[in-house]
């Protein structure tokens, strides 16, 4: 399929050093609220990407569940491969993405784990299928087949049966301290504004770049 002629202009108000917050995180929470008041789907998925022991990029899209100063945070299993990876390498880079807003975040920084306290007060509040699925999926490993995926459920939803579902050890989260963060806004005749801010000891940089 050739795609090289698909064009879109894009409009907006752009965006300007002196309208973002001096804090990265914060600008994201201000731009996670004037997406989430657009009624975007999901947008809190964000694009994860690792390096494996071959030293080879792998990306993924996983939901982010905090955004606060010191970072972002989402949770997986810690036996799945970004998981594996991310203990062995905890450096990370993270790409949040609104098409239709023509916008875009990417994060980079290093990956550490959450704490124990953190990880379980998540995990008793996800839903009880998703409590459940987190014991009876080997993330990331191969499976049978489908019948054998949901036979593993139904075990693990017996063995809980009448019980509350305690988080696994291998499942938990992770923090992304961010030492560099951009923020994209689409404009007209590919004129785009990108804003990088850069860590510099305990401030941070806010740098213009050329589209």
């Amino acid at each position: 399929m050739d795609l090289s002629a698909a064009r879109d202009e894009y409009e907006s108000k752009g965006l300007s050093e002196g309208d973002v917050d001096p804090e990265p995180m914060a600008q994201l929470s201000r731009w996670f609220e004037e997406v989430s008041a657009a009624e975007y789907f999901e947008p809190e998925a964000m694009i994860v990407a690792t390096v494996d022991d071959e030293g080879n990029p792998q990306v993924r899209t996983v939901l982010c569940r905090g955004v606060a100063l010191d970072g972002v945070r989402f949770f997986t299993n810690y036996e799945s491969a970004k998981g594996s990876e991310l203990r062995k390498r905890p450096s990370a880079s993270l790409l949040f993405t609104w098409v239709e807003l023509r916008r875009q975040v990417r994060v980079e920084g290093m990956a550490e784990l959450l704490t124990t306290a953190e990880n379980d007060a998540y995990f008793a509040s996800r839903p009880r299928g998703s409590q459940l699925g987190a014991w009876a999926s080997r993330q990331s490993e191969v499976v049978e087949s489908r019948a054998a995926l949901e036979t593993a459920f139904e075990e693990v939803a017996q063995r809980f049966e009448g019980l509350e579902v305690p988080r696994p050890d291998h499942w938990g989260g992770f923090l992304v301290r961010p030492s560099r963060v951009e923020f994209w806004q689409g404009r007209e005749n590919r004129m785009h504004d990108r804003l990088r801010y850069e860590r510099n000891g305990e401030r941070w940089i806010i740098e213009r770049l050329a589209p």
